[in-house]
């Protein structure tokens, strides 16, 4: 978010300088000491008078030193009723320390001694000069440089000796070398010091750059010295300021030493990105070196608005802004329920980032007890450090919101005063909510944020002891990377997350946001727990949990698929699977396993003869798919069947497993091996054989039941081998696991039944 420094930083330097101007003219203006003028009658006073081939000259002296003198070109005339005409008239002012050089001067005056009013009957000019080293010069020098005189002009003015006070209903016109300024009506008090402006008080800046101070009346008082105009209003290039009221404080020396604007207070300034700032009260404290502002604070249900390119607006209850050097802005610092908002670039339009990737632009809006704004060189926004509960809420067009709260933030800038990052700390907490749905929320002991230029967060790090929950799912680490744009989690330092009853570990997991899928990599471990026992299942019915370990690992949120890269490992109790890659859904409880010709498929399953003896029986392939509702292991390429007395091999292999709870019951002496599921049938196709430790068997189809142990073989045609009997062929070969019979079947015209005994 950009905001205008610059601005900021001559808007109260103008301020500065044109309510000293005002306070420069106005209040030397109260030094008209007319009351001198008065007295220069020779009637009623007792000066020294010094008739001159010009005119004459009136001064009156006090320890040696001149006050004043009054000089006219034409003859005092005095009509009827004592009243005295003077022309051409001069006075000049040095004041009781010398250190003035005001002259006054007009072509006709009225004076009436009975009243002690003296009347103007012209224009009156005036010039105020100040003059440091009068004290040192002799008696009614001129100063060696004249410097910043004011001029002042008017006409109709009334001023009573006797009161000291001075009146015009007429225009009052001021300047000095780079300001003008004027009024319509004027009262002098002089018992007070006060000189009223009585309307339309107007100030005009002819300097580089033009300005204009308006205001509806002024006063300017002598105790306090101070100087207050109602409705100001002052243009200065592109900024602007208004209020009901303002207060200038003057310092002994008429410097200023703070003005106050009360009511309605407004400040505009125009250009790219417009501001706009509301306030009830304004306050603007000087340094002791003239011009330079110090401090400016607004307070008051403070209102900001800056529109353009990237619009900002924002509140507070008080604005303090610090300036050094040349009314240079370092500081600011915003208090009282403080918010700030920076509005979408584009609205809901999708914009390209930095990186040439779309991203949607958000709204971001910062609230906090306390905001400290740091600016460099009174021109760039650089850092903000919050106080107190601080919090960022980001607030896309989708209807989404993301808050994001830290024990205090500290923001960074860019060049361009814009919002580059945020670092929170202590107890930084992000929650996530989207419409109808469970709110993300994600703790840690620090975060940081980076956005992009054009608005809107790019990713969001939390660091120590994380913790992410989003409905189901739970994930802890030291280290969480969030961006939007993909809307990834990124988590690291021992990541673990359980999503509903799966457990995952790895070094490193992924998870979309979006679309609730997760990736794990390096040293994966998933358990799933809360399982519940499938009667009518086999292999996975238990509710045993189910482990699987492997190097990656792509889970799914719908349907519920994990799947498991690099040396994958899963089992439950005693069946085994293990695998290059497993896919394992554990809504069907079924297994997809996959391999090569030198890494293939292997599965651990549990034989049981007539007796109750349970046997391994290993089996490989290149791949494998199971799915626990039918009890059926489908095994495709080079099989491998492994007993503890057979070894069958064949291009595709069925195993049918017993329904749990209905395998044989082994005897006491050989407990069962807990979980474990039991063959019921084999069926293998496409070149199967059979080798026991006497004899070879082969033939194209086999179907094996484990109840009797029975091998049938056919096709090819089948045949068996004994090194003592020789080789038997026929239509089908039935033969045994646990003896040595056989039964041949030969063509079905004319069956033949050979029994053979192998001995053993």
């Amino acid at each position: 978010m950009r905001l205008n420094i610059p601005y900021l930083r001559r808007w109260f330097a103008t301020g500065a300088i044109l309510i000293a101007v005002v306070v420069l003219g106005a209040y030397l203006l109260a030094r008209w000491r007319f009351r001198h003028t008065a007295k220069s009658i020779p009637q009623k006073l007792n000066f020294q008078v010094q008739q001159t081939a010009e005119g004459f000259t009136i001064s009156k002296s006090e320890e040696g030193r001149t006050l004043f003198t009054v000089r006219a070109g034409k003859a005092i005339q005095y009509k009827e009723g004592g009243q005295a005409e003077l022309h051409d008239v001069s006075v000049t002012i040095y004041g009781r320390d010398s250190s003035r050089f005001d002259q006054i001067y007009g072509s006709d005056f009225d004076y009436n001694p009975q009243s002690g009013t003296i009347t103007a009957k012209g224009e009156v000019q005036i010039d105020l000069q100040s003059n440091p080293a009068g004290a040192v010069q002799p008696d009614q020098a001129s100063p060696r440089e004249l410097k910043n005189p004011v001029h002042i002009k008017t006409s109709g003015l009334i001023f009573n000796q006797k009161t000291g006070d001075a009146y015009t209903p007429e225009k009052v016109q001021f300047g000095v070398p780079q300001a003008a300024g004027s009024a319509i009506g004027a009262t002098y008090t002089a018992k007070d010091g006060q000189l009223d402006m009585h309307s339309e008080v107007n100030l005009v800046l002819t300097g580089p750059t033009p300005g204009t101070l308006t205001a509806r009346r002024g006063t300017i008082r002598k105790e306090p010295r101070q100087i207050d105009l109602d409705q100001p209003h002052m243009v200065h290039g592109p900024e602007q300021y208004e209020s009901d009221h303002v207060t200038v404080f003057l310092r002994e020396d008429d410097t200023v030493d703070h003005m106050l604007g009360t009511e309605n207070v407004r400040i505009q300034v125009a250009g790219r990105s417009p501001l706009q700032a509301r306030s009830e009260r304004a306050e603007l404290f000087m340094s002791d070196q003239q011009g330079n502002i110090r401090t400016a604070v607004l307070s008051g249900k403070v209102q900001m608005e800056s529109s353009g390119v990237q619009p900002v607006h924002g509140s507070a209850g008080r604005v303090t802004l610090n300036f050094s050097g040349k009314n240079l802005l370092t500081m600011a610092r915003a208090e009282e329920n403080v918010k700030l908002v920076q509005e979408q670039v584009h609205g809901t339009q999708v914009v390209q980032n930095s990186s040439g990737q779309p991203s949607n632009a958000q709204d971001i809006e910062i609230t906090a007890p306390i905001i400290n704004f740091f600016v460099d060189q009174g021109r760039r926004l650089k850092r903000a450090i919050t106080s107190g509960a601080a919090q960022i809420a980001i607030l896309p067009a989708g209807g989404q919101r993301t808050w994001v709260t830290a024990g205090k933030f500290d923001a960074k800038f860019d060049q361009r005063s814009r919002l580059h990052s945020v670092h929170g700390e202590p107890d930084a907490k992000i929650v996530n909510n989207a419409p109808g749905e469970a709110d993300r929320v994600s703790t840690s002991r620090m975060l940081d944020a980076v956005f992009w230029p054009t608005g809107g967060i790019e990713s969001l790090v939390q660091l120590g002891t994380v913790a992410y929950v989003d409905a189901n799912l739970k994930a802890w680490g030291e280290r969480a990377r969030y961006t939007p744009s993909d809307q990834m989690l990124y988590v690291t330092g021992s990541p673990r997350v359980i999503d509903g009853g799966m457990t995952t570990t790895a070094r490193t997991m992924r998870m979309n946001r979006a679309t609730g899928d997760a990736f794990a990599d390096g040293d994966v471990k998933s358990t799933y727990s809360d399982l519940q026992p499938q009667p009518n299942g086999a292999l996975l019915a238990s509710s045993s949990p189910v482990h699987v370990t492997a190097r990656n690992m792509v889970t799914h949120q719908n349907p519920g698929v994990a799947s498991y890269t690099g040396k994958a490992r899963l089992w439950q109790d005693a069946n085994i699977v293990e695998a290059p890659g497993i896919v394992f859904d554990r809504e069907r409880r079924s297994v997809t396993a996959y391999g090569s010709a030198t890494t293939p498929v292997s599965t651990a399953l549990v034989q049981t003869d007539k007796n109750g003896k349970q046997t391994p029986v290993n089996i490989t392939s290149k791949n494998l798919i199971y799915v626990d509702s039918e009890r059926k292991a489908h095994f495709e390429g080079t099989v491998v069947a492994k007993s503890a007395d057979a070894t069958m091999t064949g291009n595709q292999v069925d195993v049918y497993l017993q329904a749990r709870g209905e395998g044989a019951s082994p005897p006491k002496s050989a407990p069962p091996v807990r979980g474990a599921s039991q063959i019921e049938k084999i069926i293998a196709d496409s070149q199967v054989v059979i080798v026991q430790p006497t004899r070879r068997a082969q033939g194209d189809h086999l179907v094996y039941t484990a109840a009797d142990d029975k091998f049938v073989l056919t096709g090819g045609p089948p045949s068996i081998f004994d090194a003592e009997r020789g080789k038997v062929t026929g239509d089908s070969l039935t033969f045994f696991r646990r003896d040595d019979r056989v039964l041949v079947e030969g063509e079905a015209k004319s069956p033949t039944v050979t029994q053979t005994r192998v001995a053993r």
